[in-house]
């Protein structure tokens, strides 16, 4: 079983790894997202973090099924999505995966971060030092003008 979920609570990067930890698994990866002081050119604040939770759980559930499809049904995968306002530096996403092997383990966890920031009904609304707010217009990796390995925008 797998963990997905919102949580208006800080998150904990160390319960994901625990989770994903396993006599089995030889390889466990994480990613964590924080929030950044800038967004092209601007600097920030703080974010505020909207989260439709039923659909984003399902999207995750979805997300995670695909990863567990492609890189084997003994993956483990913890997905959790913060919700509410956070702070420079504030953690807004935790993902882990444990596999045997360390490739799986990265192209999973990789690949759920990717897929979520695409599909997910997640919205970010930055707020800026000089007192203005405003929403993202998506994934922004999508909307710079630079590549980024293993960014895809398929469905």
């Amino acid at each position: 079983m797998d963990v997905w979920n919102v949580a208006e609570r800080p998150l904990d990067p160390t319960e994901a790894l625990a989770f994903v930890t396993d006599a089995p698994m030889g390889a466990e990866t994480l990613f964590v997202g924080t929030v950044r002081n800038h967004n092209q050119g601007k600097p920030v604040l703080g974010v505020s973090y909207d989260v439709f939770d039923p659909l984003a759980k399902t999207s995750f559930l979805a997300i995670c099924a695909e990863a567990q499809e492609q890189w084997g049904k003994g993956l483990r995968l913890y997905v959790v999505h913060g919700k509410g306002r956070l702070d420079i530096g504030g953690v807004s996403i935790v993902i882990a995966a444990g596999s045997p092997h360390r490739d799986e383990a990265f192209k999973a966890c990789r690949y759920v971060i990717e897929q979520i920031k695409h599909r997910s009904p997640v919205w970010k609304l930055e707020h800026y030092t000089d007192g203005d707010s405003a929403w993202t217009q998506g994934c922004e990796l999508c909307t710079s003008h630079h590549e980024h390995p293993g960014h895809s925008h398929a469905a």
